[in-house]
């Protein structure tokens, strides 16, 4: 059955960025999330994006419009799902939270529904096994920002059927990404080869091996990456790190995952990264300086 509806569960950085996409490529998409004021702003944000692509000749004011004319916004989630050949769940990673999501998708959404999960490195198999349709429960794990990214890590829990994953591999090459899938073991491989790197960052620093600006341009300059693990763990988001280190270490069992001390306690302390304005640097709304935190100035 191909697929023509999409419902988006979360309207945060992830599902708005989810939401864009499938829109933009043709499908109706209804975004759901409980916060009618979260809503609006992730229409406003989506509103952004586009212009953005539109001023960098993406895409058309005409393409813009047809995108924006395909998205609605529902606050409940058995309304959103009712007529949605796929629901992507993107809520905030937290277990209990998305057992209970899935619980109510499984629930309302059409039996032919596929049940998708955004998530960054919770067991697939754990989901699947609260819903009445394991076999046509998949991870779909876009990367932020969605619109410009073009992964999509998918995975395959224990019980996902092969006609499913196959489903949601050519409709991710439709939005314009290169899937790959993988099987269902904690981090799945990109955060399972991340996390560990950006952890051992937080211990170089922690060490006093080096400081924010050097390990970063190290890795920079060295290993051509964009953007230095520091400042990744920024922007991903200090909390979201320790959260998926804790769920490879209990995972694994093996005590090379454990979070740095200096990571739990800047989570702790609030100190998430770009969402609550500092973290290994300073952010300050309108500036694009990268200025490393007082807290970690020589």
């Amino acid at each position: 059955m191909p697929i023509k509806n999409v419902s988006v569960i979360g309207a945060g950085t992830m599902g708005n960025g989810i939401a864009h996409v499938f829109a933009q490529n043709g499908c109706m998409v209804h975004l759901i999330d409980v916060n009618a004021a979260q809503l609006e702003k992730a229409l406003q944000t989506i509103t952004k994006n586009l212009d953005r692509q539109v001023g960098k000749a993406i895409i058309t004011e005409e393409q813009k419009a047809a995108t924006i004319s395909r998205l609605v916004t529902e606050t409940d989630i058995k309304k959103g799902v009712a007529n949605a050949d796929l629901v992507v769940e993107a809520a905030t990673e937290n277990v209990e939270l998305k057992l209970n999501i899935f619980r109510q998708m499984d629930a309302a959404a059409p039996e032919h529904t596929i049940l998708a999960s955004n998530t960054s490195s919770i067991s697939i198999t754990k989901i699947a096994a609260v819903t009445k349709r394991p076999e046509k429960v998949i991870g779909m794990h876009f990367m932020n920002p969605v619109p410009v990214m073009k992964l999509v890590e998918i995975i395959n829990g224990y019980a996902t059927s092969p006609e499913v994953s196959e489903t949601i591999a050519e409709l991710s090459k439709t939005l314009g990404k290169v899937p790959c899938v993988v099987n269902d073991y904690p981090g799945f491989i990109a955060n399972k080869i991340l996390m560990p790197m950006i952890n051992e960052a937080i211990c170089s620093l922690y060490e006093g091996t080096a400081d924010v600006e050097a390990i970063d341009t190290i890795m920079k300059l060295g290993m051509a990456h964009p953007m230095g693990p520091l400042q990744l763990a920024d922007f991903i988001g200090l909390d979201v790190c320790l959260s998926i280190l804790q769920v490879l270490q209990d995972g694994f069992g093996n005590p090379k995952y454990a979070p740095c001390p200096l990571l739990v306690n800047m989570v702790t302390a609030g100190k998430l990264g770009v969402k609550s304005g500092e973290g290994f640097y300073t952010y300050t709304p309108g500036s694009k300086e990268l200025v490393v935190s007082a807290r970690f100035k020589k």
